[in-house]
């Protein structure tokens, strides 16, 4: 029951928080879209929000580590292994903007769905193929535009913690455009918040930058061991984390 309660003061806090970075994200967003066309600032200032909703959570214990990024406005097509609701709040602790591939029901939610547009996320309806080639194009558009796009190769949360086979996509834009792959590797937050359940529940987890991974003189027929190879470093990056985590 205080597991719950807590739960609920948490959400509310959220709420709080979600609503004052609105109008704040707003003016960012048009103060910095005659030269920011990727909206890079605007989706900073929007991640930043997810710091500050762990910030004032007591159960959660998050932090980052691994591969430095020195410039955060060299685009990458960054791929993680994909456990909760909390990864979304764990990643934006990295200090770079990235764009996030999300499904359309984020997008539906008011203010939440609101902020995603401002920031510049990327739509997608799963099922639709029309929608899939609309993403497509926005993943090229942010590229483009020297954002880094986030993608969940998985397509969902595994609810068993056992990583799930990774979908091309990710890697097919990869080869076309000759961008480096950037991994990450989580641990920690599937007990967080379990998928199925908004309560939520003590938790220390990471996120580890890895390696990245050119593509350059790649082709199509190498994107299935592109993908395997980075599933392979992805699972083994986290079950290190894993033995770490659960050894501290």
């Amino acid at each position: 029951m205080a597991r719950r309660i807590l739960s609920f003061v948490q959400w509310g806090l959220l709420g709080v928080i979600v609503a004052v970075w609105l109008p704040i994200l707003a003016l960012i967003f048009v103060a910095t879209a005659p030269f920011d066309a990727g909206r890079y600032h605007a989706g900073r200032w929007f991640r930043l929000a997810a710091v500050a909703i762990v910030g004032v959570n007591p159960l959660w214990r998050f932090r980052t580590s691994g591969v430095r990024i020195r410039d955060p406005r060299r685009p990458y097509i960054v791929v993680s292994n994909h456990e909760s609701f909390a990864d979304i709040l764990l990643i934006s602790h990295l200090p770079w903007e990235m764009k996030w591939l999300s499904k359309h029901a984020f997008f539906r939610i008011p203010v939440l769905g609101w902020m995603m547009r401002l920031a510049g996320d990327i739509e997608v309806h799963r099922g639709r193929s029309e929608s899939r080639s609309d993403a497509v194009q926005g993943i090229r558009d942010r590229l483009a535009k020297r954002v880094s796009v986030m993608i969940f190769p998985e397509g969902t949360r595994s609810r068993t913690g056992d990583l799930l086979p990774f979908q091309n996509g990710a890697f097919r834009v990869a080869v076309d455009l000759g961008l480096p792959i950037l991994p990450l590797a989580l641990a920690g937050t599937s007990g967080a918040l379990a998928k199925g359940t908004f309560i939520m529940a003590p938790a220390h987890a990471e996120v580890r930058v890895l390696e990245p991974i050119e593509t350059t003189g790649l082709s199509v027929s190498d994107v299935p061991e592109l993908r395997d190879r980075v599933r392979r470093l992805i699972d083994e990056a986290r079950r290190e984390l894993q033995r770490e985590l659960g050894a501290g």
